[in-house]
């Protein structure tokens, strides 16, 4: 039956779009290896026709079709569950289609991978927000589909705010031309918003118009150290009132932060002694007649002479700046190199953040006796990254129950703060049963009945977000 099946969409869509057997595996792990699932085949159509016929074809054959980007993400939302579905990939469609720097806009294709975009428009001396440590992965369609974050945030905001229109193939292969750049366009219900974020349990998208902003001439680095992560969140709150919307990133991090990144790259250089309590990675940019580096020595003369940091290093270069930037993003593969581990992804009100962070990494020491807790974020919009590392003798199923005990520990500290266990990853199927069970039932009753509206069989990305009940999962889930 399974061959039929197969030979059934080579039949329809061609051989040189549909990848069997070995050719598949690469597209059913996650990106940090740390769970592997199964997939039927891998489609990988050229255009938005061959999504389309793609999508009437697996309707027809009845199969659950998974969409998948740079496979980047960090909850499992584009790894195949069950060997009866098709993993669609938009890796082919990958054309800017249109860079209009009079109209601060471009239409882009789904799989055209983020770095190579900003790439392009930065040429153009246009700018589009979105900043992420995958960005030499990642890819447009991907991060619309699960209303990416990063760390430009707090002052462009979320991938939703920067998209303008979208072109969306449904789950019977319909083409929904959504794609304009119109900044006001009030006729009727936003429909592009019902796909923003819905991580391809809706439909494909295929293009997307986006929003830019002018590159900025001018960027100034700084890293700081403080005796707090209370004293970091006052910080905040001065640099926003100081340097106001020019304020384009501001990070926290722990002294662990360089020992991890360094352990993943031993060749950077440590820019100052890790031994404070407290870090925050600053970023104010600009272009036009504002001066950036006037603006970000007048900030630090202030907060330094007051005594609120206690140590700092300014960038003096763009390659300083990115090596300041390097301890902040390789943490994460630091952490990746010490095992299986969790990976939570939350938010607060920015006010609360130091009080949460310190009852939740109190939460998860107590679960985790001995582990390395490990928290870091982004303060200009809440977002809290809390990891907890086991220690290296606990291994396999052991290793598992106290990732499993850490997290419901610190996800009831975070429920006690009324935030939210998704600030920027998506569901996937890593937290589906942590956001299900927290659903009141108007929010499930909603949710469902647009799913049931949109896509009746429950083909697209079966077991993503929401429960897949016919569906038994083959996913080997390794890590939460």
């Amino acid at each position: 039956m399974t061959d039929k099946i197969v030979q059934s969409l080579i039949d329809a869509l061609g051989a040189d779009i549909v990848l069997t057997g070995d050719a598949t595996a690469r597209y059913c792990r996650d990106w940090h290896g740390d769970a592997q699932g199964a997939a039927l085949a891998v489609l990988r159509p050229r255009d938005t026709e061959g999504v389309s016929l793609a999508m009437n074809t697996c309707a027809r054959l009845g199969l659950g079709v998974i969409p998948q980007g740079g496979n980047t993400g960090l909850a499992l939302g584009a790894v195949a569950e069950a060997g009866g579905n098709v993993v669609l990939s938009l890796e082919r469609m990958s054309r800017i289609r249109r860079i209009d720097p009079g109209d601060f806009s471009a239409v882009v294709e789904a799989g055209c991978v983020l770095a190579d975009f900003k790439e392009k428009l930065a040429a153009e001396g246009m700018f589009f927000a979105l900043a992420l440590g995958a960005q030499g992965s990642c890819q447009i369609g991907g991060n619309v589909a699960t209303n990416a974050g990063g760390i430009n945030v707090l002052r462009y905001g979320m991938t939703r705010e920067q998209v303008l229109g979208l072109e969306v193939v449904l789950p019977g292969g319909e083409v929904l031309d959504l794609l304009s750049t119109l900044r006001k366009d009030n006729r009727g219900i936003d429909l592009k918003q019902l796909f923003i974020g819905s991580e391809g349990t809706l439909g494909i998208i295929t293009a997307v118009a986006v929003r830019l902003s002018p590159r900025p001439a001018q960027v100034a680095t700084a890293l700081l150290a403080l005796r707090s992560l209370d004293e970091v969140i006052a910080l905040y709150r001065r640099a926003r009132l100081d340097c106001c919307d020019l304020l384009s990133a501001f990070e926290f991090m722990p002294p662990m932060a360089f020992t991890l990144a360094h352990e993943a790259m031993p060749e950077l250089a440590l820019p100052m002694e890790a031994s404070h309590p407290a870090y925050a990675l600053i970023e104010i940019s600009g272009s036009g007649l504002v001066d950036i580096d006037d603006l970000m020595a007048r900030f630090l003369e202030g907060v330094m002479g007051e005594g609120l940091v206690i140590d700092g290093v300014l960038a003096a270069s763009e390659a300083q700046a990115r090596n300041l930037w390097l301890f902040r993003e390789g943490m994460n593969e630091g952490q990746a190199r010490r095992g299986v581990h969790l990976r939570t992804d939350m938010s607060v009100p920015i006010s609360a953040m130091a009080a949460f962070v310190a009852r939740a990494e109190a939460a998860a020491e107590g679960a985790a006796p001995g582990a390395l807790v490990v928290s870091y974020g982004h303060v200009g919009d809440g977002n809290v990254h809390l990891n907890v590392i086991p220690r290296p003798e606990i291994t396999g199923t052991a290793r598992l129950a106290e990732i499993k005990a850490a997290k419901a520990a610190v996800y009831a500290v975070l429920d006690e703060f009324g935030g939210s266990i998704s600030a920027e990853h998506g569901i996937g199927r890593a937290k589906r049963d942590d956001f299900t069970a927290r659903l009141d039932p108007a929010r499930a009753r909603l949710l469902g009945a647009i799913k049931d509206l949109i896509d009746p069989a429950g083909r697209m990305n079966p077991g993503c977000m929401l429960p897949a009940p016919d569906r038994p999962s083959q996913l080997v889930k390794i890590s939460s």
